[in-house]
Parts: C-alpha cells; structure tokens; sequence
C-alpha cells in the first residue's frame, strides 16, 4: 500500500512518486490549498492538495486530526522561505494526486502534543500515547538495544534457548505469582522470578553459553523502576571465572553505548569493593557522577558527651558520618528542614548540621544548634577530616548502619541533584566482593544477600560454616549512574557446598530435596565451573532515553499498583473457571 515511510521523504527523492499512508497529524486550509502533516512512525511530511484535483481535495476537506490517509503524490522542493528545519523532510513536500481515507477518527481524549498529560490517562489510551513520537523513539531504542546485545552474544557463541514459563515456586527473594494447575488440583505453577535454575542446569548439559531476552515476574511492592513483568538479558557461561565474565560484558555494554549512541564509555570500568561503596557512598549502588562522598566519624563520637552522636558510635551496629555539601551554607533554613523531612523517610529521626562560615574562627565560625554540645577538638577534627572550607554545609547521620546508609546515601543524591552538581553524563561501574550472608535480627537467621546458589570466595564448605558473617560471594553488579542494571555471580558447582549453603540459611535437608533435588541430583553428575549474570533491559533503556521511569520504554506497562488502566486486568473470573481449577474464592470479613 505504500512505496515510502513518511520520514523517509527528503531530498533524494526529488521528482519521484511515492505512495504514503499514515495519519493525519494537522490539517490547515491556506487560501483554497489545503496542507496536511502526514505522519507515520518514521517522521512527518507535508502533503499539499490543490482545488485542480477535485476528488483528492473534496477528500482532503473532510481530512481530521488523526484520520488515517493513502497518499500519492510526486515530491517537489517547498517554497524558499515556507522550509523546515527542525524536519528530516523538512526541506520539501509531496503534491498530490490521490488521497484516500482508509478510516476516521473521533476526537481524541488527549492531543498527543499535549506537554502534560497524566499519566492515568496515558495508560488508560496507551495505543494513543504510543502515537507520539517520543514514545516510539523509546520503542525505537529498545531495539535497537536489543539487537546490539543480541549480535554481540552470537558473536561470541552464545545460544539463545528458551526456559519455561510454568515452572516451581523457589525461594529468590520477591513473592511468586501462581498459578492453579486444572489437570493437577490442588498444585501450582509458578511464574518464573528469573530463569536462574534452568540455565544453571544448561550448563550441566553442555550448552556453555547461553542467552535469552526473557519476561521474569516478581509480586512485590513497585517503584519506578520495577514492573511485576519485565524483561531481563539472562546469560549463563562456564569455564569462566568472574574476571573473564565481567570483562566480556563490560565490552557488550561498551559496544552497545557506542553503536546506539554514540558513546564511549571509560575502558576498563572502575571496580569497587562493596564495603568500600557503604562506608563512602552509603549504597551499593552509587552514583559516581555525584562527588559528594560520606565521611566515618564513629571514632571521634564515641567519647563526647552528647549522647545522639555517641550512642551509635559507641554500638557495635551503630554509625557516626557527615556528608559535607561545597557551597551548601547557601542553603535556608527552610529547605535544610526539608531534607530533614526527606532522610525520615529512610529511618532518620532527625537531620544535623553544622554551615561553616569561616573555618579560621574555629567555634565562632560554625552555625548550628549541635556546636554547643561538641567541644573544640571534636570540632576541629570534623572540619580536618570532611576537608571542610568557608561556605559549606556538613550533615551528620547517627542511628545504627542501616538508617545512617539509607539516609544520608539518598541524601546524596538528592542534594547532587538539586544543587546540580553532577559530573559528566555515564558512570559505569562493578561493584564486587559483596558478602555471601545478611543477618537478619527479625528472624535471628542468615539470609543470602544475592541467592542462596551464589558461590562464596573460599572451596572449603568448613570455612563458610565457622564464619558465614565474614565470608564475600563470587558476585557482581553492574552500576551505572545509581542504578544497579545488571547482577550475577559464579555459581556453587559442588553438592557439599550448595549443602552447606542451604543448612545456614535454614534450608532444611527435607526442604532442600523438596524445593531443589533436580538441582542437587544435577550436581552429582560432573557439573562444570560456571557463571552469569541478568541485565534489566528496562531499566538500561530507561537510563539511555533520559526517562524517569521504566514504564516509560515499555510498550504496554502496569501502573504502581499492579494494575493494566488498559485492559482493566486483574478482573475477576467465573465460577465455572473457578471450579475447573478447584478453586473456591473465600469472601474478606
């Protein structure tokens, strides 16, 4: 039906026919001669119908926004003056000699040039919203993305092979979502977290290197950069350990920013320990481009008298630091108190600081109700070690680890932003050496940080048992402007240690063969040395298009409760469903 996409119309194509079809993005009537954008997923075009071809132009005056059109018409060059050149096409227009109407429009429920368009609304029409043309760059994006990643794996022999979807509920961190069996009553499926288990076991049969663009599913409370479905980069390899691993993936990503956008991303990536990244940054998951680091003041708070700061310092789970902000003395007493309100999200019972306004006059140069309650060479010592200068601004965290890294490393970020103080555009970085095992006060029990199939740095299963709290995993994330975008770890190959893995996590021998005997019978059968990691492919689109959120680079997202505005799903189903699955709903009181 079409010769040409719409954005496909410049120059080269002078004195050429071409048939067009698309959607009628503005129709304007100049003096009996009637223009209309015609648009299309590539680009817009002008068309211009004169009174000369009677049937085209009796067409063209019932033309509305968003009426869908066939055009043909010869290219010409525009008028000098009438150019655009904010247009790939905008250089020249199509004179038509045909324009048919393939289907109307009733007036939309929002103009897509609308700037403020909420975003109930937009999910609601997503096949509207998905009309305008930054939605489609997004879409436009994503495969792009895709396909570099894809080229890039095949390169290097990797297969992609599928896993199943209906799969066994296992322990991996989020609630699963089930689903009721009809030829097993009473038993369910579960949709897959991720495919983990399976490409692990595609090691065990030889295929060494695996890649799938696969949909995982987690019921787990949302942000803005979680879906209950999204889509991950799954790879699995063996023989590699984790230095060859991260390193041929930081070369896909490096590839892919320069094929898609042009970008060169620093060779190699900077790597940091975890431990390094909590006590400076407060995250394992930092921002690089902001240069705001924290600064350790336990050891100094743990002999004054105030006892906000001393408490903590003095608790073994306790944590004392500052965050200086350059130039942040600026700052009013009104938006200090709004960051206050901000860390209390995070745990914070308050927010202290101290602006410095002359660091020769020691005390007198400093402005903060705390001054009074530190004496002089505390003071001097804080200014010494945060390398504080005249203007600044230093607020302090005291709580336990915990509130004191939640809350002053979102403080951080938010104050690198408000007060613009980024610095350069990319940071990529592998955070590394995290520990295998969190301990968990509420349950008074281990937790895996990553999970439970995550190797530990030592091969002596003795060594993890006597002391789980110091033992670091083979693992790694991938970092990139403060956002975790991809995670993976060598895996345990040997029975004995994925044994021992599930005894300190409380996994009990009984529990371990229910939930994973496939897994620990697969072991027993020469399981090679293997490896991997999962890249968000959302969250990686989102960061490379600019958007805010991943429901931004998806076609068809679910909003933060969980719910489709489109296609009002979940819906309730009928009894005769019900029955068919064995299933009766019990009413809430």
């Amino acid at each position: 039906m079409r010769s040409h996409y719409c954005g496909q119309v410049t120059e080269t194509l002078l004195d050429h026919d071409v048939t067009l079809c698309g959607w009628a993005h503005r129709r304007r009537d100049h003096g009996g001669v009637i223009f209309v954008d015609l648009r299309d997923r590539e680009g817009l075009v002008q068309v211009v119908i004169d009174p000369d071809v009677p049937d085209a132009f009796a067409n063209a005056e019932r033309v509305r926004n968003e009426y869908v059109l066939r055009v043909i018409g010869r290219v010409r060059r525009r008028p000098e003056g009438t150019e655009n050149p904010n247009l790939a096409t905008g250089a020249v227009e199509v004179l038509v000699r045909q324009l048919d109407i393939l289907n109307r429009s009733e007036p939309l429920p929002f103009q897509l040039d609308e700037p403020d368009i909420s975003e109930e609304v937009r999910l609601r029409y997503r096949y509207l919203d998905l009309r305008r043309p930054e939605m489609q760059e997004r879409l436009r994006l994503r495969t792009q993305v895709i396909s570099v990643l894809r080229r890039f794996l095949e390169r290097h022999g990797f297969m992609d092979i599928e896993t199943p979807m209906l799969t066994k509920a296992t322990p991996e961190g989020a609630r699963d979502y089930l689903v009721p069996s009809r030829t097993h009553p009473g038993s369910f499926f579960a949709l897959p977290q991720s495919p983990q288990l399976f490409k692990q076991l595609l090691m065990m049969a030889g295929l060494d290197r695996y890649y799938q663009v696969v949909r995982c599913f987690r019921d787990e409370d949302l942000r803005a950069d979680r879906q209950p479905e999204f889509t991950q980069l799954d790879i699995e390899t063996s023989f590699m350990d984790e230095q060859a691993i991260t390193d041929l993936m930081e070369e896909m990503i490096r590839q892919m920013f320069k094929s898609v956008l042009n970008v060169d991303l620093p060779h190699p990536f900077p790597r940091m320990p975890y431990e390094t990244a909590m006590q400076r940054y407060g995250s394992d998951k930092p921002d690089l481009r902001i240069p705001l680091e924290l600064t350790e003041l336990s050891d100094l708070m743990q002999g004054v008298e105030f006892k906000v700061f001393s408490g903590p310092a003095n608790d073994p789970n306790g944590r004392v630091a500052a965050l200086r902000v350059p130039n942040g003395g600026k700052l009013s007493r009104r938006e200090i108190d709004l960051y206050s309100d901000f860390v209390g999200r995070y745990g914070a019972k308050g927010l202290a600081y101290i602006k410095v306004n002359d660091v020769s006059q020691g005390r007198e140069g400093l402005q903060a109700p705390i001054v009074k309650f530190l004496p002089d060479e505390i003071l001097a010592k804080i200014l010494t070690r945060t390398g504080a200068e005249n203007g600044d601004l230093i607020f302090f965290g005291a709580d336990s680890t915990k509130v004191v890294n939640d809350a002053l490393g979102a403080l951080r970020i938010k104050v690198g932003h408000d007060l613009d103080l980024l610095r350069g555009e990319w940071a990529p970085l592998w955070v590394v050496n995290f520990p295998m095992f969190e301990w968990d006060e509420q349950e008074q029990r281990w937790n895996a940080l990553h999970h439970p199939f995550t190797a530990p740095r030592t091969d002596d299963p003795a060594e993890v048992r006597a002391n789980p709290g110091r033992c670091l995993s083979r693992a790694y994330d991938m970092v990139l402007n403060g956002t975790e975008i991809g995670g993976g770890s060598v895996r345990i190959h040997r029975q004995e240690m994925q044994s021992t893995v599930f005894d300190l996590l409380g996994i009990t021998p009984e529990e371990a063969r229910a939930k994973f005997g496939f897994l620990l019978d697969a072991l027993k059968f020469g399981c090679p040395p293997h490896g991997g990691l999962a890249f968000g492919l959302d969250r990686l689109v989102m960061l490379m298009a600019g958007a805010n959120s991943i429901r931004e680079v998806m076609a068809f997202p679910k909003t933060q409760s969980a719910a489709c505005l489109l296609t009002q799903a979940p819906a309730p189903v009928t009894e005769a469903q019900l029955r068919d699955l064995n299933i009766r709903l019990r009413r809430a009181p």
